[in-house]
C-alpha cells in the first residue's frame, strides 16, 4: 500500500461507486452530498433515461473521473492532497515518511488532482464536463463558498495539444475562420449540458475563452477560459527573488553599477531585440494577470511533463510548474489543479534497476489495459513479418547509419521495418476500400532526429509514395515548430482521416502528444529509446478508434477474445499493427501476458483485413423495392388550432393533502424544487415569510411551461439540426401563453380536488414539493399529447424520405441472409440472439404476399423513428426493425422475444405507434404509397406458431397489428 500501488485512487473510487450506486435510477447517495445543480448534472450524465435518449454517453472511465473529482472536492472539501489522504488512505502517510514527505509537500497544499486515463478515452470531455460542473455552480454559490470558480486555465505542451483543445472548445478552423458549431460543446451539447442550461454555457464559453496572446488582454465578464502552453506561462527568471545581502565596507562593482543603470546594451546577439523584449515583458503580465484573480482552476493537459526526477525518486518541479506555484500562492485553497494524462510517472534508475515513480495524487486509474479489455480502444499486435523476424536484434538496426563522408543514412533495419508498414497499410487501403470508401487508414512513422526524417520522406518516395502521399512534421529538439510553419501543416494534419492523402505521417518528438486523428493503423517507431513513457506515447497516437458502429462490434469483439486467447485476429477492424523492433519486445509482454495485445506472423498476413465483413449497396432495380416515409411538413408561421384541453380530465394530487403539504413546507426557509420526471431544478431562493410576491408563483408556472414545452418538442431524428434541414418543420408547436393559463388553472380548480389560491398565504410555495411538480408536469404532458392525437390541422404539405438513401450497409457475411425482395441483396441479423429476426428475413423473402421488405438499419435509417412517452414522463425514441409492403398495406414491424412484452413501456409505444399510423392513413391515398400503414408488435410465440402452420406473412401481420379497442372488440364479435 503506497503512492505507487494507487492506493488513493484504489480507495476513493471505492467509496465513490459506494455513494453513486443506484445513480442509473436517478436515486444515489452522492444526489444527497452535492449541490441541487451538480446533482442535476450527475442525473443527467448517466442516468439510464437520459442515457437512452442519445446516441453519445460518457464510458465507464470518463464516469469514474467525472465521479471521483467531484466527490473528492465537493462532497469531501479538499483544502490539500495531504487532507484528502487523512479522508481516503491515511494508511499511505503512516507507513512511509518517504511518502508523507512528498504528499505534504508545498507544491501540494491546495486541492490537487490527477486523473489517469489511457490515450484515445476522451480526457477532453472530462475537461469539459468538469469546466461546466464548476461554472454552474459558481452562477449558483454564494463567492465566499470558495469551492467553484468560474476561472480557468488550460495548460497545453506543445502546438499539437493545444490547437486539439482550441478545436474543442472553439470548433476547427476552416479558411482561418472557427465556427463554434464545430465544437465538442456545441456538437455533443445533448451530452454535456441540459437543455436549460445551454444557453448559459454557450455564453460563458464564447465570451470568457481566449487564447495564449489574449490572456489578460481581452475583456471577458464573469470568469476566463484561458488556454496557453507552458512557454507561455514559464518564467526563466526566479520567481521568488533572493535576499539582498549588504556588505557596507565592500567597494561596489563598476560593471554591476553599469548594469544596473542601463540594464540593455546594443544589438540582438545577447536578447535584446525587441520583440524578444516585449514577448517577456507580455509573459511576465500574464503572470501577474493569472496571479491576481481571486479564484482559479487548472487543467494540465498531458501533465507528465510538468514534473522531473532529481534523485531518489524525489519529484522536482520544472519551470511550468514554478509558474503554477507562483500563480496559485495567493489563493490557498480557491487554486485547484487538475492534470490529465495517460502516463502520470516518471522512470527511475537505468537497466535492471528501472522502475516508475508515480504521481501522489492521481484520484483514478483508468488505464490502457482496462480501455482495451472494454473496447474503447484499438485491439493491440506487434507486426511479426518474416524479413523482421528472421533478423537478430544485433543484425536489425534501428540507429540511422552514417556513410564514409559523415552523412546519415537510412540502416538497412531501418528499410526493412519500412518496407513492412507499408506493406501493411497497402493491405489495408485494399481490403478497407471494399467496405466503405470514405475510411482512409494511416501510418505514423516516428524517428528518432530530424536528420533521418528526410530520409525516410526519399526512401518513402523510391518504394512509390508521390509528395502529396507523405507529410513530414519536423520540430526543433524541443518537439517544437515556428508558427508560420505550422499554419501550413495544422489544417492538413489534423483533417487527414477525411481525405486519401497524405497516407503516411513522417515526425519526430511533435506528434507524441495530442496527435488525437482515428485513421492510425500502422506505426513504426524508427527510434532506439526504449522509455516506457515514449513508448506508450508513440502508441498512444494510433488507439483512437476508427471503425465505430453496431455492425463492426461483433468483429471487434471477437477479434479481443482471440488475443486473449494467444490467437492472431482474424480480421484488421480497429486493430493497431505496431511494426517494432524486437529491442523492443520486453515492453509488450506485460500486454500479451494478460491477453491484450497479440502477434501477427506471416502466415497471419493471408487473412483479410475485414474479415468476413462485406459492404452492400443498392441492387440494380432497387425501386421496385423501395419504401418512400411520408413526413407531414407545415410552412413555419403556421400555429396549431385551439386544443381541447380540459382540466378537469387531469388527475388530483393526493399523495398528500393541503395541511400535510404546509407542515412540510415551514416558512422563511431556502427552497430548490426538483421535477422528479425530467429531473429539472429550479426555485433555488430564500423564502421570508410574506416577503414573496406574486412574481415567486408566475416564475414557477413559466418553468413548468418551459418544461413541458421541451418535453413535447422533440424532432422525430437524433439530431434536431439534420432534421431541419430536411423537414423545415418541428414535431410539435405549443402555444406557450395558452400553456401557461391552461397550467395556472388546472392548480387553481383540480389540482387539490378544490379551489386553491396560490398567493393567500404563501401557498404557492407547497408547488414546490417535488412530488407536486412531478405530478403536474406528467399529468400535463400526458393529457396534451392525448389531445394532439384527435386534432386536425389545415391541408399541408407532404414530402417523403426513401431507404435508399442510405446506399450501402456494412455487414458480417456469416450473420447475413441473402435477399430477394429488398433494395439490398443482402439483410443482417444480430449474430447473437438474432434467430428471431433471421427467421423472419427468411419468411418475409419466400413469402408470395410479401412484394417488398427491409431491415431498418437504427443508425443508417434514422429517419424512421417513432417518438413516445415513456411511463415516467421522459420523451423516447425507438425504431421499428422490418418495413413490410404487400398489395393493400406497408407494415412496421417490431419484433421481440415474449419475454419483453410485457414491459411498461410497450403499452405506450402501442399509442404512439397507433396515433402515428392514424394521422398517416388520413393523408391522401397517393402520399402515402396507396396503402394503410399499419403498426405491428410480433412476439416470437406467435410468430413460430404461424409460420409453421404454413401461414402467410401478410395474414401473421394483419393478425398481430395493433388496432383501437373498439376496432379490436368488433373483430372479436365478428362485427
Amino acid at each position: 500500500m503506497g503512492i505507487n500501488d494507487l492506493t488513493l485512487a484504489k480507495e476513493l473510487t471505492a467509496r465513490v461507486e459506494a455513494a453513486a450506486a443506484g445513480i442509473e435510477a436517478g436515486s444515489a447517495p452522492i444526489l444527497d452530498e452535492v449541490s441541487p445543480v451538480t446533482a442535476e448534472l450527475l442525473k443527467w450524465w448517466f442516468q439510464q433515461d437520459f442515457m437512452d435518449l442519445r446516441d453519445v454517453n460518457f464510458h465507464a472511465g470518463q464516469r469514474q473521473a467525472i465521479l471521483n473529482t467531484i466527490y473528492a472536492h465537493e462532497v469531501l472539501k479538499t483544502t490539500t492532497l495531504a487532507g484528502l489522504y487523512a479522508n481516503v488512505a491515511p494508511a499511505v502517510m503512516l507507513e512511509s515518511a518517504v511518502s508523507a514527505e512528498r504528499i505534504r509537500a508545498g507544491k501540494n497544499a491546495y486541492p490537487k488532482y490527477c486523473l489517469k486515463m489511457a490515450t484515445g478515452t476522451g480526457k477532453t470531455w472530462v475537461m469539459q464536463a468538469l469546466l461546466i460542473w464548476q461554472v454552474l455552480n459558481a452562477n449558483r454559490e454564494a463567492a465566499a463558498s470558495g469551492s467553484y470558480t468560474k476561472n480557468f486555465l488550460i495548460v497545453a505542451p506543445g502546438l499539437i495539444v493545444y490547437d486539439r483543445i482550441l478545436d474543442a472548445f472553439m470548433g476547427k478552423e476552416r479558411a482561418g475562420e472557427r465556427d463554434f458549431e464545430n465544437s465538442d460543446l456545441s456538437t455533443f451539447c445533448e451530452l454535456f449540458i441540459p437543455e436549460p442550461y445551454r444557453e448559459e454555457i454557450f455564453r460563458f464559453v464564447t465570451s470568457a475563452f481566449c487564447t495564449k496572446e489574449d490572456i489578460g488582454r481581452k475583456v471577458t465578464s464573469g470568469g476566463v477560459v484561458a488556454l496557453t502552453n507552458w512557454q507561455a506561462i514559464k518564467d526563466d527568471s526566479e520567481l521568488e527573488e533572493d535576499e539582498d545581502i549588504e556588505a557596507p565596507g565592500l567597494a561596489a562593482d563598476p560593471a554591476a553599477v553599469v548594469q544596473d543603470i542601463l540594464p540593455l546594451s546594443p544589438g540582438t546577439t545577447a536578447g535584446n531585440d525587441l520583440n524578444v523584449l516585449n514577448r517577456q515583458y507580455e509573459r511576465g503580465n500574464t503572470l501577474e494577470y493569472l496571479k491576481g484573480l481571486p479564484d482559479l482552476m487548472v487543467f494540465n493537459d498531458e501533465a507528465h511533463r510538468i514534473h522531473e526526477i532529481k534523485r531518489e525518486g524525489e519529484v522536482m518541479e520544472v519551470e511550468w510548474q514554478k509558474s503554477l506555484t507562483f500563480i496559485g500562492e495567493p489563493k490557498g485553497a480557491r487554486f485547484v489543479q487538475v492534470d490529465f494524462t495517460a502516463t502520470p510517472y516518471n522512470q527511475v534508475g537505468t537497466g535492471k534497476n528501472v522502475r516508475l515513480s508515480y504521481f501522489p495524487h492521481i484520484i483514478v486509474d483508468f488505464d490502457l489495459k482496462t480501455a482495451m479489455r472494454a473496447g474503447l480502444v484499438k485491439a493491440l499486435v506487434l507486426d511479426k513479418r518474416s524479413e523482421i523476424g528472421a533478423l537478430d536484434n544485433d543484425s536489425l538496426e534501428f540507429k540511422a547509419d552514417r556513410d564514409e563522408d559523415g552523412n546519415p543514412i537510412l540502416a538497412d533495419g531501418q528499410r526493412v521495418m519500412l518496407r513492412a508498414g507499408l506493406a501493411k497499410l497497402r493491405k489495408l487501403e485494399t481490403e478497407f476500400a471494399r467496405i466503405d470508401p470514405e475510411r482512409h487508414p494511416k501510418m505514423l512513422v516516428m524517428c528518432e532526429d530530424t536528420n533521418v526524417t528526410p530520409l525516410v520522406e526519399d526512401f518513402l518516395k523510391l518504394e512509390g509514395l508521390s509528395p502529396d502521399d507523405i507529410l513530414r512534421v519536423d520540430s526543433n529538439r524541443k518537439g517544437e515548430l515556428k508558427k508560420e510553419d505550422w499554419a501550413v501543416l495544422r489544417e492538413r494534419l489534423f483533417d487527414m482521416d477525411r481525405h486519401r492523402t497524405p497516407r503516411v505521417v513522417v515526425s519526430v518528438l511533435m506528434l507524441r502528444e495530442g496527435f488525437d486523428v482515428n485513421n492510425i493503423c500502422v506505426i513504426v517507431p524508427l527510434r532506439s529509446t526504449q522509455a516506457r513513457i515514449l513508448l506508450e506515447q508513440t502508441i498512444g497516437r494510433g488507439l483512437r478508434l476508427m471503425w465505430r458502429g453496431d455492425e463492426f462490434e461483433d468483429a471487434k469483439r471477437e477479434n479481443r477474445a482471440l488475443i486473449r486467447g494467444g490467437k492472431p485476429p482474424n480480421n484488421m477492424i480497429d486493430v493497431l499493427s505496431i511494426v517494432e523492433h524486437p529491442a523492443f519486445q520486453s515492453f509488450y509482454d506485460e500486454l500479451m501476458a494478460e491477453g491484450l495485445a497479440g502477434e501477427v506472423t506471416e502466415d497471419d498476413d493471408t487473412t483479410s483485413s475485414t474479415g468476413d465483413l462485406v459492404s452492400v449497396e443498392l441492387r440494380d432495380g432497387y425501386q421496385e423495392f423501395d419504401f418512400a416515409l411520408p413526413f407531414v411538413l407545415r410552412e413555419r408561421e403556421e400555429t396549431l388550432g385551439d386544443r381541447a384541453f380540459d382540466a378537469n380530465r387531469l388527475p388530483p394530487f393526493d399523495a398528500f393533502n393541503v395541511e400535510q403539504l404546509k407542515k412540510m413546507i415551514g416558512k422563511g426557509d431556502r427552497f430548490v424544487s426538483e421535477d422528479v420526471e425530467a429531473k429539472t431544478r429550479f426555485g433555488d431562493y430564500r423564502v421570508q415569510g410574506g416577503v414573496m410576491t406574486a412574481t415567486g408563483y408566475n416564475d414557477y408556472v413559466s418553468r413548468i411551461v418551459r418544461r413541458i414545452g421541451e418535453l413535447l418538442s422533440q424532432p422525430l431524428t437524433k439530431s434536431a439540426k439534420d432534421y431541419a434541414n430536411k423537414s423545415q418543420f418541428p414535431y410539435l408547436q405549443v402555444n406557450k401563453p395558452q400553456l401557461a393559463g391552461w397550467i395556472d388553472g388546472y392548480i387553481r380548480t383540480s389540482l387539490f380536488n378544490g379551489p386553491f389560491v396560490p398567493l393567500d398565504d404563501e401557498n404557492w410555495r407547497m408547488l414546490l414539493n417535488d412530488a407536486v411538480t412531478a405530478h403536474i408536469i406528467k399529468a400535463v404532458a400526458q393529457e396534451l399529447l392525448r389531445t394532439e392525437n384527435t386534432d386536425t390541422s389545415d391541408d399541408g404539405e407532404v414530402a417523403h424520405r426513401l431507404l435508399s438513401e442510405v446506399t450501402r450497409l456494412a455487414m458480417r457475411e456469416s450473420a447475413s441472409l441473402p435477399v430477394s425482395k429488398c433494395i439490398y441483396p443482402r439483410l443482417p441479423y444480430p449474430s447473437r440472439s438474432g434467430l428471431l429476426e433471421r427467421a423472419f428475413i427468411e419468411m418475409a423473402d419466400r413469402d408470395g404476399s410479401v412484394e417488398a421488405f427491409c431491415k431498418v438499419h437504427e443508425h443508417k435509417h434514422v429517419f424512421v423513428r417513432l417518438r413516445y412517452v415513456k411511463e415516467d414522463g421522459l420523451p423516447a425514441f425507438y425504431s421499428p426493425d422490418f418495413l413490410v409492403r404487400t398489395v393493400t398495406d406497408i407494415f412496421l414491424v417490431e419484433t421481440k422475444a415474449q419475454g419483453q412484452l410485457a414491459h411498461p413501456n410497450v403499452k405506450r409505444k402501442r399509442s404512439a405507434a397507433l396515433a402515428w399510423c392514424d394521422r398517416i392513413n388520413a393523408l391522401a391515398a397517393e402520399q402515402r404509397s396507396d396503402r394503410l400503414w399499419r403498426y405491428v408488435l410480433l412476439g416470437e410465440d406467435v410468430f413460430y406458431q404461424w409460420r409453421d402452420r404454413g401461414a402467410l406473412l401478410k395474414d401473421l401481420l394483419d393478425y398481430a397489428r395493433l388496432r383501437p379497442a373498439d376496432e379490436l372488440g368488433q373483430q372479436r364479435l365478428g362485427i
